[in-house]
């Protein structure tokens, strides 16, 4: 079975443009997701793909692997499904390019649950943490994220999910890592879909996927870092680069 690793990578994000290319410690954001990605020895490529030459350029240029969209696209997912259309793979991850702090065991945990019989059943997974900041619960910058008692998706939102209206009730509220793996046709049916109601209200593109049919098998992992969504982000992710 071949594993690929794809790293999206836009460069004018909304609410923190060229974020991507921010220093964080010795190596920029995008290095150091790359770096990460391919240390962990998990797979047969990694690329980054993105719309920028600037950011082609920052990984070709210290010995890393990028590919060029040809086209503008909505999502981190269409991009790579334009770069994998035409390639050997059988699963293909997605790791955000704003993830720097990737680690082995988390992806190796994702990628476990496509093996074996239960295993061919499964087309999309992705990762969770459970959150304990109040203020991140509340935070629409984090997305989070409510499953079924097999660990299979049932709502990706913005807002508290699920709402705590019960107060005698132990809520657990996880966090939606943007970390995905798609087997190759699962990728290719999303970018065939048009953008559904609910993705274009939140800007949650794995909603596409639950609006057609498809839960996301859900792994719970015990850190991943800090995601760059801002500069407060980057701050905070410059203390654990030291």
């Amino acid at each position: 079975m071949k594993i690929c690793a794809f790293i999206p990578a836009r460069y004018a994000a909304t609410r923190f443009p060229a974020k991507l290319m921010q220093q964080l410690g010795s190596k920029t954001v995008i290095r150091h997701t790359y770096d990460n990605t391919l240390a962990t020895g998990l797979f047969d490529e990694v690329y980054v793909v993105t719309d920028s030459d600037i950011i082609f350029n920052e990984i070709t240029s210290h010995g890393g692997k990028a590919v060029m969209s040809k086209k503008n696209h909505e999502s981190g997912s269409d991009r790579i499904a334009e770069a994998v259309a035409d390639l050997a793979v059988d699963i293909v991850v997605n790791v955000q390019g704003d993830e720097p702090f990737v680690k082995r065991e988390p992806l190796e945990q994702l990628l476990r649950v496509f093996e074996g019989e239960q295993g061919k059943t499964v087309q999309v997974a992705s990762l969770m943490q459970i959150m304990t900041d109040q203020r991140q619960i509340e935070d629409p910058n984090y997305v989070k994220v409510a499953v079924d008692k097999h660990m299979n998706s049932l709502m990706f939102s913005r807002s508290v999910i699920p709402y705590p209206r019960s107060v005698e009730t132990s809520t657990v509220y996880y966090e939606h890592i943007g970390v995905y793996a798609f087997r190759k046709q699962a990728l290719l049916n999303f970018t065939n879909w048009e953008m559904t109601p609910l993705e274009a209200a939140e800007k949650i593109e794995c909603l596409r996927y639950l609006e057609n049919g498809i839960p996301l098998k859900m792994v719970v992992t015990d850190y991943m870092g800090i995601e760059i969504d801002t500069p407060e982000d980057l701050a905070r992710a410059a203390k654990l680069v030291g």
